[in-house]
C-alpha cells in the first residue's frame, strides 16, 4: 500500500474510531484505536506499516504538544512549578536510576547501560495519553493541571538520559558533568529557542495585521499550524529539545494571542483548526501504536515459545516497580510541595493517599516512549548486535499497555471514591467573569451630553429604549448568577426569596431554550428557501453562519444558566 493511502486510511479510522467511542463511553477511546490498528495487522496479509521514529517525531508530536502549551493554564501552570519539576525532572532521574537497577538484577542478561536506557524510555508520561484519558473520567482540575505540566516537561529529560545510556553502551563511557551540561543545554536552549520563534512569529503576526486587519485570518492560522514544526526542526538542527522547543512556542503564542482580542475570525478559525488537528493526530498516533503491536509482542511471544509467560511477568514486574516508584516519590517527595499549594490557595483539592494513588495510575506512558525504544540503534560501532534491544522494545510496547489498561480501569475506580469537588474553581471564575462583563457593559450604556446635543430627540428616545431593553437583560444574567453572596447589583433580587430566584433562574432558562429553538426555526426555514429556489447557495451560508454563530452563544449561555439554576445539563 503506497504512503498515501495508509495516511487517508489513518485518517480515516481515527474518524470512525471517534464516532464508535461515543457509543462506548466505558472504554477509552485510545484502547479502541490501539486494539483496532492491532487486528487491522495482525493478520500474516494485514495492515504493516514500517515506524520511522524520527519521522513519527516530527510529524505528530509537534502539533500536539505545541497545542497543549497553548491550551494549558499558564497561571497554574507557574503557579504549580514546584511540583511539575520535581515530577517532570526529579522523579525521571530518580526512576531512571532506580529502575535501571531493578530491571539489571531481575535480568541479569541484560547489561546495566541498556537497563538504564529501558528505563529511560519508560520513565516520561506522554502528554498524550495523559490528556486523552484522564481527560473526561473527573479527576481534580488543579491536579489535572499538574499531570499535563508534567508530561509536557518530562520528555526532556527522558530523552537525555536515554540518550547518555545508549552512548555509554556504545563507547562504555559516562559522565555526569557532561549529562549535567547536555542536558541544562538542552533543555534551557530547547525552551529558549521555541520561546524566540513564538514571539518571532508573534511580532510578524502582530505588525500584519495591524495594516490588514482579520482580513487574512486563514492565511495567519495557516501559518500557525505550521509553526511547531519550525520550532521543532529549527530545535533539532541546532542541538536542543525539539520537543520542548515546541511547547515553548505554544506557551508563548498563547501569551501574546492575549493583546489580540479584537480578531474575531481568527479565534474562530484557530480554534476550530486545532480541535481537527488534534482529534486527527491522536487518532493516528495510537492506531500506529496498535498497528506494531503485533510485530513487536506477538513475535517476541512467538519466538519465546513455552518461557512467554516468562516475558509477560518481566513487563508486570517492570511496570509494578514504575509505578511503585512513582507511588513513592510523589508520597515522600511532592506531597509537600502539593500540602503548601493547597494551604496557599493554588489547589482546590487536598492531597490524600487516594488522590495519590489517582496520581500514580495517571502516570501513563505512550507513543513517546515507543518512539524512543525504537530509535535505540541496531548495532554497536564494532558492528556487533545493540545487546537486549529487542527485548527493550518488547518491554517498552508492554508497560505501555499495561499502563494504558491499568489507567482506564483504575483510574474511574479510584476517582469516583474521592470526596465531591464542590464548584469548581474555573467554574466560579467564569460566573464571576461574566458578571464582572454585564458590569461592565451596563456601565458603558449611556449617552453623553455631546451626543444629546448632536442628534434629534427622536434618535435620543429610541436609543435610551434600546439601552432600558438591553440594561434589562443585563440585570437578569447578572441576578441569574448571582450565588446568593451579594454579587448582584439588583436590590429586587436581593429581597427575593430562595423559591423566588429559583422560579426566576428557571423562566430565565426557558426563555433561552425558546431562544434557541426559534433560531433552528429559521434555519429550517432559510434551507426550505434555498430548495425552493428562492435563494442562492451564497446567501445561504451568509445568512446560516449568523444562525450558527448566535445558537454557539445561545448554546453556552444556556448552560452556564442551567448549572447557576441547579439543573442538570442537557446535550
Amino acid at each position: 500500500m503506497h504512503t498515501v493511502e495508509i495516511v487517508l486510511l489513518v485518517l480515516l479510522l481515527g474518524a470512525l474510531t471517534g464516532i464508535v467511542a461515543r457509543y462506548m463511553r466505558a472504554v477509552p477511546l485510545p484502547l479502541i484505536q490501539i486494539a483496532l490498528g492491532a487486528l487491522i495487522a495482525w493478520p500474516q496479509k494485514g495492515l504493516h506499516i514500517a515506524f520511522d521514529p524520527e519521522l513519527f517525531l516530527l510529524l505528530f508530536i509537534p502539533p500536539l504538544l505545541f497545542a497543549d502549551g497553548w491550551r494549558i493554564p499558564k497561571r497554574e501552570f507557574f503557579a504549580l512549578h514546584r511540583p511539575i519539576l520535581k515530577l517532570a525532572l526529579g522523579l525521571v532521574l530518580f526512576t531512571v536510576i532506580g529502575l535501571g537497577y531493578v530491571i539489571h538484577w531481575m535480568i541479569p542478561t541484560m547489561p546495566l547501560t541498556v537497563a538504564f536506557a529501558l528505563a529511560a524510555v519508560v520513565s516520561p508520561t506522554d502528554a498524550v495519553a495523559v490528556s486523552a484519558i484522564t481527560r473526561n473520567l473527573g479527576m481534580p482540575e488543579k491536579t489535572m493541571h499538574v499531570l499535563e505540566g508534567e508530561s509536557l516537561l518530562n520528555d526532556a529529560s527522558g530523552l537525555v538520559a536515554l540518550k547518555f545510556a545508549i552512548a555509554a553502551t556504545l563507547t562504555g563511557l559516562f559522565s555526569w558533568a557532561e549529562v549535567t551540561r547536555t542536558f541544562l543545554w538542552m533543555a534551557l536552549g530547547g525552551l529558549g529557542v521555541g520561546a524566540a520563534i513564538g514571539w518571532g512569529f508573534a511580532y510578524a503576526r502582530s505588525t500584519i495585521t495591524r495594516r490588514l486587519g482579520d482580513v487574512a485570518a486563514t492565511q495567519m492560522v495557516l501559518l500557525l499550524v505550521l509553526l511547531p514544526f519550525a520550532a521543532y526542526l529549527v530545535g533539532e538542527k541546532i542541538g536542543v529539545s525539539s520537543i520542548l522547543a515546541a511547547v515553548a512556542a505554544g506557551i508563548a503564542t498563547n501569551f501574546a494571542d492575549l493583546e489580540r482580542s479584537s480578531f474575531i475570525s481568527e479565534r474562530l478559525q484557530t480554534e476550530g483548526t486545532w480541535s481537527m488537528v488534534e482529534a486527527a493526530f491522536n487518532g493516528a498516533i495510537f492506531l500506529l501504536l496498535g498497528l506494531q503491536l503485533p510485530s513487536i509482542i506477538g513475535a517476541s511471544l512467538r519466538e519465546a515459545g513455552h518461557d512467554a509467560w516468562i516475558l509477560v511477568g518481566y513487563v508486570a514486574a517492570i511496570s509494578g516497580a514504575l509505578l511503585l516508584m512513582r507511588w513513592a516519590w510523589i508520597s515522600l517527595g511532592v506531597q509537600g510541595s502539593l500540602a503548601r499549594a493547597h494551604h496557599q490557595g493554588k489547589m482546590a483539592e487536598r492531597p490524600s493517599h487516594l488522590l495519590n494513588l489517582a496520581t500514580t495510575l495517571a502516570g501513563i506512558r505512550g507513543a513517546v516512549t515507543l518512539a524512543g525504544a525504537l530509535s535505540v540503534p541496531m548495532l554497536l560501532n564494532d558492528g556487533q548486535p545493540f545487546p537486549g534491544r529487542d527485548m527493550l522494545v518488547f518491554l517498552a510496547t508492554g508497560t505501555i499497555l499495561f499502563t494504558l489498561v491499568l489507567g482506564s480501569i483504575a483510574l474511574p475506580l479510584i476517582l469516583r471514591h474521592l470526596p465531591p469537588p464542590g464548584e469548581s474553581p474555573t467554574v466560579r471564575e467564569e460566573r464571576l467573569a461574566r458578571i464582572a462583563a454585564c458590569q461592565s457593559a451596563m456601565a458603558d450604556l449611556v449617552i453623553s451630553d455631546e451626543a444629546i446635543q448632536a442628534h434629534t430627540p427622536e434618535w435620543v428616545a429610541m436609543r435610551q429604549e434600546a439601552m432600558g431593553r438591553l440594561t434589562q437583560e443585563y440585570r437578569n444574567r447578572i441576578n441569574l448568577l448571582d450565588d446568593g453572596t451579594g454579587i448582584a447589583t439588583s436590590t429586587e433580587a436581593q429581597r427575593e426569596s430562595p423559591e423566588m430566584v429559583r422560579q426566576r433562574k428557571q423562566r430565565y432558562v426557558a426563555e433561552i431554550e425558546l431562544r434557541l429553538h426559534c433560531i433552528q426555526r429559521e434555519r429550517t426555514t432559510l434551507y426550505a428557501e434555498r430548495q425552493a429556489h428562492r435563494i442562492n447557495d451564497e446567501s445561504l451560508r451568509s445568512l446560516v453562519s449568523e444562525l450558527d454563530l448566535q445558537e454557539v452563544s445561545m448554546g453556552k449561555r444556556l448552560r452556564a444558566a442551567r448549572r447557576a439554576a441547579g439543573m442538570a445539563a442537557q446535550d
